[in-house]
């Protein structure tokens, strides 16, 4: 069954670089970021890895916890890790999920059908750059997948932790390009009469396109 925005996120317990884990225990009443990388000891990978530990105080921030995936064991897991903080300058302390055999890939679907040629020495399919943002009542709520060539925007997955959130906390939506602080869209579920009490200092664009700034308070 494919996994979509608003599946509840599957439960599994593996082994990871900080010991066993079983995922729904992980998130807990917390947020959650789940992202797989392709290998360990890759070039992309590393510096994504310490790319997302250096702004884990961020995440923390929010109520997010971070996990990754590689198609590796923990011991090749804790190995390069060394490299990963060596390299960037991070100090990468959550866990990455071990998968040699691909079965938490399988179960959220982050095996790479695309290119044919990205396999391990067993012949097995490598995973892609999945990313799943997970919220507290383990639903998946944004997913973003991109080929292993190519690396992720860690600034982009906290940016719509935030835009996630926000529209949780207050009835609203985010325009393109949106970052915190600014300007923010009326959701159409909320009637002018009401957005008058709720966002005093909206205002109409057109009649299906309105526009408020939330107070610092608010945010």
């Amino acid at each position: 069954m494919s996994l979509r925005l608003g599946s509840t996120a599957p439960d599994f317990k593996a082994d990871s670089s900080n010991g066993p884990i079983s995922f729904h225990d992980y998130i807990g009443d917390s947020w959650a970021v789940l992202f797989s990388h392709p290998d360990d000891f890759t070039p992309v990978c590393t510096t994504e890895l310490g790319a997302f530990a250096k702004l884990e105080p961020e995440f923390t921030k929010r109520g997010v916890k971070l996990i990754g995936l590689s198609a590796n064991g923990t011991e090749s897991h804790k190995a390069w890790i060394k490299d990963i903080d060596e390299v960037t300058g991070s100090k990468l302390s959550f866990p990455i999920i071990a998968d040699p055999e691909r079965k938490v890939a399988t179960l959220y679907d982050m095996i790479d059908y695309q290119d044919a040629t990205n396999v391990d020495n067993k012949g097995l399919q490598m995973t892609i750059r999945s990313v799943f943002i997970i919220d507290p009542k383990k639903t998946i709520r944004l997913i973003i997948s991109y080929p292993a060539a190519v690396g992720r925007n860690s600034a982009e997955v906290l940016r719509t932790v935030d835009a996630l959130q926000l529209g949780d906390k207050h009835r609203v939506t985010t325009p393109i390009n949106w970052v915190p602080g600014d300007d923010v869209i009326v959701h159409p579920s909320v009637s002018n009469e009401e957005a008058k009490s709720l966002f005093p200092n909206f205002r109409i664009i057109k009649p299906y396109l309105r526009l408020t700034p939330l107070k610092p308070e608010e945010k």
